[in-house]
């Protein structure tokens, strides 16, 4: 029997991972152990005698027995090593070993010869710093030979900054492993090119495998080999059917691994039951991709989604991504390719819009209506049950994808939240993203197996806010606003001109303009009338669109009586061409583009400077709000997020840990707690002291000096007047005794100094498990209350942002001189929520947090020298969420 004490101590779960390597394949990392001798063995004996040299300074051959198990017995704090596995295969190994008494360790890698240059160094280093950091270590060091100078750049270019010194042949290497923002933004862009090489394997496959093609019509492996040979692939299509020797005309084999030339991609099409088996099949094929059409996962129930997470890890752990299950497929209009591997019986043709649905039967009808309204694409992915494949995925490819220029998302559920609004910031900077979000009602998002997840709806919006994405509430409007973003200019203002030949339909645009918050460039719709001629109707158009005071023009048009229409959209479609400006119609009532509005490309779709037509003036406008709502936003300076010197974040963290310590599934923080814990950030308060007899509360209300107000600190009591928890304006030490004595509970009250008239204000930080943290903003008051009228923006918190989020709401006006009064300090208010965001980014253990009331007054003298005080504030603490720091690159956990 095995003493407890004979067993190597167990290392934290969350040190294993998938990771997707620099050329676009996965393999898995997770710690070493004893039964990784074997493995290890074998990775010495498939090294080459100059990367074994590299490693160990010498022409060692194989590991000592003695050698061998130090290295694979690891008491995972002071000696840690991972391991890197493809397959059953140990192709790379790194690991770091303390230097005694000290927070240093040396690294060292050992990576096979036919996987270097795929970035597992870098991915070992990333993975490792994080576990030194867990441990206490602060600086790696690493001994490399100079001939080795793919290693020495593993270390130079991860954005530490490391110091060399150079002896007999070895670079000695020495860097503090703390995260830096160059250190970050690598591994972002690390992340973003792996990511991207491998959506890019999926859509640009050199050969094809159905595996259960059908002859018979009605079984989906039919229909996409189909749609694969009727879309012209490029390339080999290999029908998999272990019944038949052709399917559709060509030649079938009996599974995978009997097609004789290399694979790939594999669509499959079989029952759920045989899923595992083909995919066990397609790793030792070494396919590199999989789209399983199949259904039958996740969406099931619990046993689904456990079948779901197996077929996914073992997929990765062979070096392929996964898109689906239970998915409509993929497609790639570019010419070169011309992959249609899906269910879709209309695919769209070639055009510069990426789009994302996650449903698959909804997918189907997408694809249908974009095609109705010739919109091209220039790749599609339905993801159905988005076990791996997500949206995020398909962002990093489209970022840097020179055929795709605008993004539409299909969204029903988010993987990774925090992701998605760190990379749609970044692709909306040069490339639009529309997204379509379901569940707006009720905070509930569907999940995969028909449950829901409750997703409050001022998480998605303020998401959506901070990151650019341009959001709308209908499918039709995700292909709208589609339409007008691949065919025309951005505006560069909100002024609109409205030019046409009914003065009916001229009103009903004006008022649509006026509605979304637009300007009307001019005071009435220019109408050349129900007989002007085309000759005037393009005329006024270009007068339009020459005018330095118009931004965009929509125009409106009813057709003739005795003139073809056709002259008419022809002159706006040779407008429309030689414009800067947008050129949005309702033209004929049609959806979409008609042909005399449309400049067509090599290939007949509609290339810069169609116009896109909308059945009502209303849709037309409506989309173009969006589309200036962007553009306004991508104008906006990024922002930066201000240092604040002043704040002692070592202190404030001693009091969150203190308090967790004592109780760690969380609590909400004492109210001396709450003082240290705002006082360490600089949060303005007014001076308050707790007492808990009269005379104590007489004598704290003496130091702070009088007037001061008495405040319960029974949770049913405090901030509640009504029922006497509140005491206000106590002059003297009498109205303090009298004052306590009224007070009910008997609990200890707050003294505080009364504040100065002012606007009361709230701020919150609101964490949600999915998005992370939101700082909300709002006036206090019964009525904005009942009527919900706060802001939200996510973290991290810009000067911009703070500066936008005290603006937005309604109540706006009653800071800024409603009726005559005096604007309050607005810089104030901003420098408080920049202080509260940064508390709240610091210190994910922070899961709530209320200040209330915030008053505020005007910028002059006001209050003892400030025009800012926090008269009252509730803090509540736990295990962090969503808001801890991202670590090393790994794809989705499934662990």
């Amino acid at each position: 029997m095995v003493e407890e004490q004979d067993l190597p101590p167990r290392p934290p779960a969350h040190w294993e991972a998938d990771i997707i390597a620099a050329d676009g394949g996965t393999v898995h990392l997770r710690p070493i152990c004893p039964e990784d001798a074997d493995g290890l063995v074998g990775l010495m004996e498939r090294s080459s005698d100059q990367t074994r040299y590299y490693r160990f300074f010498g022409p060692m051959k194989r590991l000592s027995e003695k050698d061998l198990h130090r290295f694979t017995h690891v008491d995972h704090a002071d000696r840690v090593a991972f391991v890197l596995l493809l397959g059953d295969q140990l192709i790379g190994v790194g690991r770091y070993d303390r230097y005694p008494d000290t927070t240093d360790a040396e690294i060292a890698f050992l990576v096979e010869d036919a996987h270097q240059g795929r970035g597992l160094g870098s991915v070992l280093l990333e993975h490792l710093a994080a576990a030194a950091r867990e441990r206490g270590l602060t600086r790696f060091v690493a001994e490399v030979l100079t001939q080795n100078a793919r290693m020495v750049r593993v270390f130079l270019d991860a954005g530490y900054q490391a110091s060399r010194s150079y002896e007999e042949g070895v670079v000695h290497l020495t860097f503090p492993i703390a995260p830096t923002e160059t250190s970050l933004a690598v591994a972002y862009e690390r992340e973003q090119r792996s990511e991207s090489r491998s959506i890019a394997r999926l859509l640009t496959p050199s050969s094809v495998a159905v595996v259960g093609a059908s002859n018979d019509e009605s079984k989906i492996g039919s229909v996409v080999l189909r749609n694969l040979l009727g879309y012209g692939f490029d390339g080999p299509v290999y029908p998999v059917n272990p019944g038949v020797r052709h399917v559709r005309g060509v030649p079938a084999y009996a599974s995978i691994e009997a097609i004789p030339d290399d694979v790939d991609l594999a669509v499959l099409a079989v029952p759920a039951d045989e899923v595992a088996g083909v995919v066990e099949s397609c790793r030792r094929k070494r396919v590199r991709g999989l789209v399983v059409i199949s259904g039958g996962f996740g969406e099931t129930g619990p046993a689904g989604r456990e079948a779901e997470r197996r077929l996914v890890a073992s997929a990765r752990a062979s070096g392929m991504r996964v898109v689906g299950p239970n998915c409509l497929g993929i497609v790639n209009t570019d010419p070169a390719i011309r992959l249609d591997a899906s269910l879709a019986p209309m695919v769209p043709g070639r055009g510069r819009v990426g789009f994302f649905a996650q449903s698959g039967a909804l997918g189907v009808a997408l694809l249908e209506r974009a095609h109705t309204r010739n919109i091209g694409l220039s790749s599609f992915v339905s993801a159905g049950n988005r076990a791996d494949v997500s949206g995020n995925d398909l962002l990093q490819f489209w970022a840097t994808d020179p055929g795709t220029e605008v993004v539409l998302l299909h969204l029903e559920s988010f993987g990774n939240p925090r992701k998605f609004a760190r990379l749609a910031r970044t692709v909306a900077r040069t490339k639009p993203v529309v997204a379509v979000k379901s569940g707006r009602h009720g905070g509930l998002t569907p999940g995969l197996a028909g449950t829901s997840v409750a997703v409050p709806e001022q998480s998605v919006a303020a998401l959506f806010t901070s990151a650019g994405v341009i959001r709308v509430d209908t499918v039709a409007q995700l292909f709208e606003v589609g339409m007008l973003l691949a065919h025309q200019p951005l505006p560069t203002g909100d002024r609109v001109a409205v030019v046409g030949n009914s003065t009916a339909l001229g009103v009903l645009v004006a008022d649509a303009v006026l509605d979304e918050g637009l300007t009307l460039a001019h005071e009435a719709p220019v109408d050349i009338g129900s007989t002007g001629s085309p000759e005037a109707f393009r005329a006024a158009l270009q007068a339009a669109v020459a005018d330095d005071a118009v931004d965009a023009v929509v125009a409106v048009f009813l057709p003739p009586l005795v003139r073809t229409p056709e002259e008419y959209g022809r002159a706006l479609r040779d407008v429309s061409v030689g414009s800067e400006k947008p050129v949005v119609a309702t033209f004929l009532s049609a959806d979409g583009f008609l042909p005399e509005l449309t400049v067509p490309d090599a290939a007949g779709m509609p290339d810069r400077g169609s116009v896109p037509s909308y059945t009502t003036p209303e849709r037309a406008v409506i989309a173009l709000a969006r589309v200036a709502e962007y553009a306004r936003w991508r104008r906006r300076p990024v922002g930066t997020v201000p240092e604040l010197p002043d704040v002692d974040g070592e202190r404030a963290r001693s009091v969150v840990r203190g308090a967790l310590a004592e109780t760690p599934a969380g609590r909400q923080l004492t109210d001396g707690e709450v003082l240290a814990l705002l006082g360490a950030y600089g949060v303005p308060l007014l001076g308050t002291r707790l007492a808990t007899t009269a005379e104590e509360a007489v004598a704290a209300a003496d130091a702070i000096g009088y007037p001061v107000v008495l405040k319960s600190t029974a949770p049913w009591l405090r901030h509640r007047t009504d029922l006497g928890g509140v005491r206000l304006d106590l002059g003297d030490a009498a109205a303090v005794r009298a004052a306590f004595a009224a007070i009910p509970a008997g609990d200890p009250v707050i003294v505080q100094e009364m504040a100065a008239p002012g606007v009361p204000t709230v701020v919150e930080v609101v964490d949600d498990p999915s998005f992370g943290a939101l700082v909300s903003f709002g006036v206090g008051g019964v009525a904005t209350e009942l009527l919900g009228d706060r802001a939200y923006r996510t973290l991290p918190l810009t000067d911009l942002d703070a500066a936008e989020l005290v603006r937005a709401p309604r109540a706006w006006p009653l800071l800024d001189g409603w009726r005559g009064s005096e604007p309050v300090d607005v810089a104030a208010l901003e420098d408080l929520l920049l202080r509260v965001a940064r508390l709240a980014d610091d210190l994910p253990e922070v899961l709530g947090l209320t200040l209330s009331p915030v008053i505020v007054g005007p910028a002059t003298p006001w209050h003892g020298g400030r025009s800012l005080v926090v008269a009252g504030g509730t803090v509540r603490i736990g295990p962090p969420t969503a808001r801890v720091e991202p670590g090393p690159r790994r794809m989705r956990d499934l662990y």
